[in-house]
C-alpha cells in the first residue's frame, strides 16, 4: 500500500493545473474587459461630460457687465451718465477670519456701520467664492491708503466699476429716477422674468423713473471671458472673450433748461407742473417739488437719510405730477361745456340767471357760486370765461353721473394716461358703483353737483389734467403725453411711436372751438378770472384756473386764507396754452395751498414768457394768501 501511494499522478495534476489556469485567465480576461469598457464608458462615451467637469476647475467664465445707457435731454445734454468708481471688495472664503478683517479695514476705508451692515446683508443672498462689495465710491486718499496696507488683507482688492451719476440731482429726480443695488425682490422678478442670467455681473438696476421704465433698454446684455485658473483660482491666460453690448442711449423729449427754471420758480412750494408740445404729446417739463437728491441712493442711502426722507411732511419722495391726486376744480369746465354740448344737454346758446346760487330741484339745498352776488345771465363761453359754478351745477344736474362718468372717462379722467413712468396713480372718477363699494352707501343727486365743477368725489393727477387739455386743443384727438424721444440703435436715432387712440366725440362739432373761446376769454376778456395776468401779453393765450378745497365750508361761513392754517388753505390750479392759433406749448400747475410765493397766475405767466419770449427772470412778485375764495377761480 505505502509503495503504491508513494507513486504521483502527473496527469490528473496537470490537468487540474490547466483547468486552474483556464479560469484564471478566463477571470483575468473577464477583468481586463471590464477595465476596458470602462475605460471606453470614461473617455469616449462621457468624454464630453468629463472634460467640461475637469474644465470647471480650471477654466471660469468671468461675467463682464454691460455699459448701461446714458440718458439725454432733447437737446442732447447728457442727465444721466456713467463715471469710473472704486469699491473694495472681498471674497470671505479667502479670509481667516471676516469679521476681524472687517475692524482692521475701519481706520483704512473710513468703513462706517451701515458698510458693515450692507456687506453682511450682500454676502447672505451671494453664492461662494464671490466677490462682495464691502465700501463703494472709494476717494483717491482711500485707495492710496488700502495700497499701502494691502499686503494684510488678503482676499480683499480694490476694483473699478461704471457707476450710475446724476448731474442734475433733485431737479430731475422724479422724472429720471435712480439705479440703486439689486436686492432680493429684484433677483426673485428677474428670475420669473428669465432675466437673471444678463445680472450676473450687475450690481444696480432701475428702481425709479426713467431708468425703472426703460430698464430692459438701458441695461445692455451681458458679456463673459473664459479664463484658466491654476489650484489657488487665479488667472494664468483668457482664452475667449464674448464682449458686452452697450445699453442704448436715449433722448428724452424734456428740455434740460425749461426743466431747471421751473424748478427756481417753484422753490419753497409744495407744486407740480407739466409742460408738453400738444402737436406730439412730449413733456417738456415734469416738475414735482419738492425734491431729493438721487445719488443718494445710488450707493446705498443711509438709514438716517431714508428716515429723513420718510418722515419729512413735505412728501418729496411722492412725485406730486403724476401721484399727487387733487380735486380738479374748475380746469374740467371746459370738458363739462364740450361734454354737454355733444350730448345735447345744452347749446351754444344755451342760457340761465345766476343769482349766486344754484338750489336742487325738490329740495331746499343750495349750492353756492364763488361770486357772491352772482353773474347774471349766463350762457357757455361766458360760463367759462367767468368760471360761474351755477350754471355747471345745472350742466351736472342735467347730464347725471353716469353720462360725467362715461365722458370724463374719455378725456382720461379716473384711467392712467400711458406716461412711461411706472409711478402714476389713477386718481377717481366717481361713480354709483364706487360710492357703494366705498362708502356702502348709494348715489345720490346732490352728488352729483359738485361734480359738474371739479370737487366732491372726484381726484386727479396734474397729468391727467394736462392730457384733457391736448386732447381739447387736438379737437379731440387723443395724444398720449410721453417722454421718450428716441432710442439709439446701431448709430441711428428710432422715433418713439405715438400709439393711436379713438377720438373723443366728433371732431368736426365744432364744439372744441367753443370751449377753447371760453379758455380765451379766460385770459383776454375784462371779466375773465385770470384777466389780470395776461392782459398785457404779446402772445395769444388761452387759461383757466381753478380752486380746490381742502375741507368743507359751513353754510353762511366766509372762506379766509389769513385765519386758518397753511395745510388748510385751498390748492391753486392753472391750466393754459399758447399760442392760442397754434398751441405748441400746455402748461398744468398745482400749487398746494396756494404756494409759498407768487400767485399761480404769476407763476403761469412768467412760465409762459419763458418759452414764448425767452424771458429768463426768476425774481417775481411774492403774493398773499387770498383772503376769499373768488380770487384765481
Amino acid at each position: 500500500m505505502k509503495l503504491q501511494n508513494s507513486f504521483r499522478d502527473y496527469t490528473a495534476e496537470s490537468a487540474l493545473f490547466v483547468r486552474r489556469a483556464l479560469v484564471a485567465f478566463i477571470g483575468i480576461l473577464l477583468l481586463t474587459g471590464v477595465l476596458i469598457a470602462n475605460l471606453y464608458n470614461l473617455q469616449i462615451v462621457r468624454f464630453n461630460d468629463y472634460q467640461t467637469r475637469s474644465n470647471e476647475n480650471r477654466i471660469k467664465l468671468v461675467p463682464i457687465p454691460p455699459s448701461r445707457g446714458i440718458i439725454y435731454d432733447r437737446n442732447g445734454t447728457p442727465l444721466a451718465l456713467n463715471r469710473t468708481i472704486y469699491q473694495i471688495e472681498m471674497m470671505p472664503e479667502k479670509v481667516d477670519n471676516v469679521q476681524e478683517t472687517l475692524e482692521a479695514l475701519r481706520p483704512v476705508v473710513d468703513l462706517t456701520d451701515d458698510d458693515i451692515a450692507n456687506f453682511k446683508k450682500e454676502r447672505a443672498r451671494s453664492h461662494r467664492f464671490t466677490s462682495i462689495a464691502v465700501k463703494t465710491n472709494l476717494t483717491e486718499v482711500q485707495v492710496a491708503r488700502f495700497a499701502v496696507n494691502q499686503y494684510r488683507f488678503p482676499g480683499v482688492e480694490v476694483k473699478g466699476y461704471k457707476r450710475r451719476y446724476y448731474p442734475y440731482g433733485s431737479a430731475l429726480t422724479h422724472v429720471i429716477g435712480y439705479v440703486s443695488k439689486i436686492n432680493d425682490k429684484d433677483v426673485e422678478r428677474l428670475d420669473k422674468e428669465g432675466k437673471l442670467a444678463n445680472y450676473a455681473s450687475t450690481h444696480d438696476i432701475g428702481k425709479l423713473g426713467i431708468e425703472r421704465y426703460y430698464e430692459d433698454v438701458l441695461h445692455g446684455q451681458t458679456g463673459y471671458e473664459e479664463v484658466e485658473v491654476n489650484n489657488r483660482g487665479r488667472v494664468i491666460r483668457q482664452l475667449k472673450e464674448v464682449p458686452p453690448q452697450a445699453g442704448h442711449d436715449i433722448y428724452l423729449t424734456l428740455d434740460l433748461k425749461l426743466q431747471t427754471y421751473i424748478e427756481t420758480l417753484l422753490a419753497g412750494s409744495r407744486a407740480a407742473v407739466v409742460v408738453t408740445d400738444p402737436r406730439t404729446g412730449g413733456i417738456l417739463a415734469l416738475v414735482s417739488m419738492p425734491s431729493y437728491n438721487p445719488n443718494l441712493f445710488v450707493d446705498g442711502i443711509s438709514s438716517k437719510d431714508y428716515s429723513g426722507l420718510l418722515s419729512d411732511p413735505n412728501t418729496p419722495l411722492i412725485n406730486r405730477a403724476t401721484q399727487g391726486v387733487y380735486p380738479p376744480a374748475s380746469t374740467v369746465k371746459p370738458y363739462m361745456a364740450v361734454s354737454a354740448l355733444s350730448a345735447g344737454v345744452i347749446t351754444r346758446n344755451t342760457s340761465l340767471f345766476d343769482p349766486g346760487w344754484w338750489q336742487l330741484p325738490g329740495s331746499e339745498k343750495r349750492y353756492r357760486d364763488w361770486k357772491k352776488w352772482g353773474h347774471g345771465r349766463l350762457n357757455v363761453t361766458k360760463s367759462l370765461e367767468e368760471s360761474a359754478d351755477t350754471f355747471f351745477y345745472q350742466v351736472a344736474y342735467d347730464m347725471g353721473i353716469d353720462r360725467i362718468g362715461e365722458w370724463m372717462s374719455k378725456f382720461g379722467y379716473g384711467h392712467l394716461t400711458g406716461i412711461d413712468l411706472s409711478e402714476e396713480r389713477s386718481g377717481n372718477m366717481p361713480t354709483r358703483e364706487w360710492k357703494l363699494k366705498r362708502f356702502k352707501k348709494p348715489w345720490y343727486q346732490g352728488d352729483t353737483i359738485p361734480v359738474g365743477i371739479g370737487q366732491g368725489y372726484w381726484t386727479a393727477t396734474p397729468i391727467q389734467m394736462s392730457k384733457a387739455m391736448m386732447i381739447l386743443i387736438n379737437d379731440g384727438i387723443v395724444r398720449v403725453p410721453h417722454l421718450l424721444m428716441s432710442t439709439t440703435e446701431n448709430g441711428k436715432q428710432v422715433p418713439w411711436q405715438q400709439p393711436t387712440e379713438a377720438p373723443v366725440g366728433d371732431i368736426h362739432s365744432g364744439y372744441w372751438e367753443i370751449a377753447k373761446d371760453g379758455m380765451y376769454g379766460v385770459a383776454n376778456r375784462p371779466n375773465g378770472t385770470a384777466h389780470k395776468y395776461f392782459a398785457n401779453a404779446p402772445y395769444k393765450v388761452a387759461a383757466k384756473s381753478g380752486t380746490a378745497q381742502v375741507f368743507g365750508l359751513k353754510a353762511n361761513e366766509t372762506y379766509n386764507a389769513h385765519k386758518i392754517a397753511e395745510r388748510l388753505r385751498d390748492h391753486k390750479l392753472m391750466t393754459a396754452f399758447a399760442p392760442y392759433d397754434n398751441p405748441q406749448y400746455t402748461v398744468t400747475m398745482i400749487l398746494e395751498n396756494g404756494g409759498a410765493g407768487p400767485a399761480v397766475g404769476t407763476i403761469m405767466r412768467q412760465i409762459l414768457d419763458h418759452v414764448m419770449l425767452g424771458d429768463n427772470n426768476t425774481v417775481l412778485p411774492s403774493e398773499a394768501p387770498a383772503a376769499s375764495a373768488a380770487e384765481d377761480q
